[in-house]
């Protein structure tokens, strides 16, 4: 496999690996167990392209005692285990194991009620993102977060990320839509957690679990909050002579107490190659652009785009453009939702990265990335939740050029370790999994990442659940309830341990 390291592969478990896939067909029969090397390299990789490798075998559930019988089986077996949804994660989080069965949950893609006295959707976590809207769009509903690749990225995926989108701003991330779950805990039992209720009693698990990647329990059902589409909404595409004034703007635009519905960045290479794709009517004579989203009642959202146009005027704006039409609104956000296809017409390969920043930091993370840029040879498209403060540089490389990749993911590391240092986080919604897996301790110390292991011991003792990612190395849970690691170092280092 190429890529960072993973956990060496249990031998035992290669050895038998006929065995356990007539084990796994009689669970899930008919064309639900996949084990064939052509078959397999549909699943190989995730949205993280650049790494591959072929799972042990690719299963395919369709019911929850299904889901139940595999895991119970692994458990027993001690077989590793790796979720999937739609395999659009940017972080390498669902990136196989050579001995680990891959659970494919695609075929989880019922919604399976809508409740709009409650307003609430129940879906199967194989439904997509954009799928939710579309079933409540007719009677004038939505599911407010929208990532980029809400055309394909599945619910259950968007839980384990802890997805975002351009309108989380004022909407909230996964975590603020998710009401309950049902999910598979590694020993097979099935539980429920929270409901249609807005909060329960007890541990916050459904917290746990959103944007847990995988790591925790397999998540069979989503009970999502739906909202009511705006009275109204009108976009305005705010060009500036520099990212830094744009930066400022954004942040004085919080500082006024208005908070958009959505609130995006891109600079000069971004926004043309967005325009030459989308033709949404961007300015092509500006170095960074603002997309600002302003809803609700018609004279409110009026008001607000007369009083961002004047923020945006004392912040040096050259351009300033208003939706006129429903269609307008769509187009000027169609070039943003597609700037990642879009940079992929102007290079032959790109690394999409993402770190959150206070907005106070955007200028001086800006300034960082164009010295990094230089420093590495390397260009860089920079599209932007700038109201949140999730940053998401495009890298440019060419991986037929030796060294090219490299350079590519040591600039990342460093934009990233450069978020942590003016006061931010490695992740806003891709999640960690093996991308930033060995960049944990720039943001976390010893003590910090073995409270972390201890509640992933707590649901998955045997580290069966998508090992390898996230942590930069696990240890035995029974280590860390039995002995205290200090700086890196056992007490007795003499004593042979198994």
């Amino acid at each position: 496999m190429t890529g960072p390291r993973m956990p060496d592969p249990d031998v035992k478990t290669l050895a038998e690996r006929a065995r356990i896939v007539d084990d796994l067909r009689d669970i899930v029969p008919g064309e639900g167990v996949v084990d064939t090397t052509n078959e397999m390299r549909a699943f190989e990789t995730d949205g993280l392209t650049a790494y591959r490798q072929l799972p042990l075998v690719v299963v395919l559930p369709e019911t929850v005692e299904q889901v139940s019988r595999v895991l119970k089986y692994c458990h027993r077996y001690g077989v590793r285990v790796v979720p999937r949804g739609s395999g659009t994660s940017l972080s390498g989080g669902a990136l196989p194991l050579q001995d680990a069965v891959l659970l494919v949950m695609s075929r989880f893609n019922r919604i399976l009620e809508i409740d709009y006295d409650n307003r609430v959707a129940v879906v199967q976590p194989g439904v997509t993102n954009l799928g939710i809207t579309n079933a409540v769009a007719g009677d004038g509903f939505y599911y407010a977060p929208d990532p980029s690749s809400q055309i394909a990225c599945s619910i259950g995926g968007n839980v384990a990320e802890n997805a975002g989108g351009v309108h989380c701003l004022k909407y909230g991330l996964t975590t603020n839509n998710v009401l309950g779950i049902e999910m598979v805990l590694i020993n097979g039992d099935v539980i429920r957690v929270g409901g249609r209720h807005l909060d329960s009693a007890g541990y916050d698990i459904l917290g746990l679990m959103t944007g847990s990647e995988g790591l925790l329990g397999v998540v069979t059902e989503v009970t999502v909050r739906i909202l009511r589409k705006p009275e109204t909404a009108r976009a305005v595409l705010i060009g500036f002579p520099t990212s830094e004034q744009a930066g400022q703007c954004v942040a004085d635009i919080i500082g006024a107490g208005i908070i958009p519905g959505g609130m995006e960045m891109m600079d000069r290479l971004a926004i043309k190659a967005a325009e030459d794709f989308v033709h949404a009517g961007y300015p092509l004579d500006v170095e960074a652009l603002l997309i600002v989203e302003l809803d609700g009642p018609a004279a409110e959202v009026e008001a607000l785009i007369g009083e961002v146009e004047r923020i945006a005027g004392s912040n040096g704006c050259v351009t300033s453009r208003v939706s006129e039409s429903e269609e307008e609104r769509q187009r000027f956000w169609a070039g943003r939702k597609a700037a990642f296809p879009a940079v992929g017409r102007i290079s032959p390969d790109y690394y999409c990265m993402d770190g959150t920043i206070p907005r106070k930091a955007l200028p001086q993370v800006l300034a960082g990335m164009r010295s990094l840029s230089e420093k590495y040879g390397l260009a860089v498209a920079n599209v932007f939740h700038a109201g949140d403060g999730n940053l998401h540089p495009l890298i440019l490389y060419d991986a037929n050029k030796p060294g090219e990749l490299q350079s590519a993911e040591d600039f990342g590391n460093d934009i990233l370790r450069l978020c942590v240092e003016v006061g931010g986080v490695l992740t806003g919604e891709h999640g960690v999994g093996v991308e930033k897996r060995d960049l944990m301790p720039e943001m976390f110390n010893e003590e910090d990442l073995n409270q972390q292991i201890r509640v992933k011991c707590a649901f998955d003792e045997k580290h069966l659940l998508n090992p390898g990612k996230v942590f930069p190395e696990l240890h035995r849970c029974a280590e860390m309830g039995r002995m205290h690691i200090s700086r890196g170092q056992l007490p007795f280092p003499d004593i042979p341990r198994f």
